[in-house]
């Protein structure tokens, strides 16, 4: 039986990954603000530090398999939140489990980003160079102070895939496989909260995938159980796009 952790278990993506893993035979350990296994703020260092210590502590120390799902948009009450969840979550999770990661069978990770992280401009804010950095405090002070929510997501979004990438090495010493899940419209409560927002709500509303339609919950668990499976054996450090053709609508010539 794999053991498998997910984060933003409660709701959206990572609920339906949980529901599909649990009938797959998955043992599912989630973490969430509430309504989870191990209910933690994942916005603060301490409310890591408490996930990782869990999470290890129930699969005694072995786990076969990560997803990142944890995540707040546009309508987070501050830029600075948006970069604490989206990127600094993730990468403190992702340095605390892979030694578990590195104990259990076939193992493999998937964070989920977003068709965000490529919108122009993204990878030039100077947000990003410090979130790579490490520099929580300076990261968070200077998104607070830019307070361009959509910029914070997109940057947040780019900066975790870069880390992802970056990441191919050593997680590969330990013998683990590490993956992005690149989503674009998902019909979950934080796109509802997006398309219902006075500054975003329009835009969001009119961005349409050439399929037509957003995506479902379980449409990306799929996804994403396939990254975590064998067949996807040989993937490592990739970023898949799973968002309608959206990345392709934007950017046709770069790939």
């Amino acid at each position: 039986m794999p053991t498998t952790v997910v984060t933003g278990a409660a709701s959206g993506i990572g609920a339906a990954l949980c529901l599909q893993l649990s009938e797959a035979g998955h043992r599912v350990i989630g973490i969430d603000r509430a309504n989870s296994d191990i209910n933690v703020d994942l916005s603060t260092p301490e409310g890591r530090q408490q996930a990782v210590s869990e999470a290890l502590e129930r699969c005694n120390g072995v786990l076969d398999h990560v997803v990142l799902c944890a995540g707040v948009g546009v309508t987070a009450p501050s830029c600075g939140l948006i970069l604490a969840v989206n990127y600094f979550a993730v990468s403190s999770l992702l340095q605390g489990l892979v030694p578990a990661l590195s104990k259990g069978t076939q193992p493999s990770a998937v964070v989920v980003g977003s068709v965000a992280g490529v919108q122009p401009g993204a990878d030039q804010q100077p947000i990003v160079e410090l979130m790579l950095a490490g520099d929580e405090a300076a990261a968070i002070e200077a998104a607070n102070q830019a307070n361009q929510p959509s910029m914070a997501y997109a940057g947040s979004k780019y900066a975790v895939s870069v880390l992802v990438r970056r990441l191919v090495h050593d997680w590969a010493k330990n013998g683990v496989r590490l993956n992005v899940v690149a989503p674009g419209v998902v019909e979950t409560p934080l796109y509802k909260a997006s398309t219902e927002d006075p500054r975003y709500g329009e835009a969001t509303r009119n961005f349409v995938a050439p399929l037509g339609r957003g995506s479902q919950p379980q449409e990306l668990a799929e996804a994403i159980r396939f990254l975590l499976s064998p067949q996807a054996s040989f993937m490592h450090g990739t970023v898949v796009f799973v968002d309608g053709g959206m990345d392709a609508m934007m950017r046709p010539g770069r790939f």
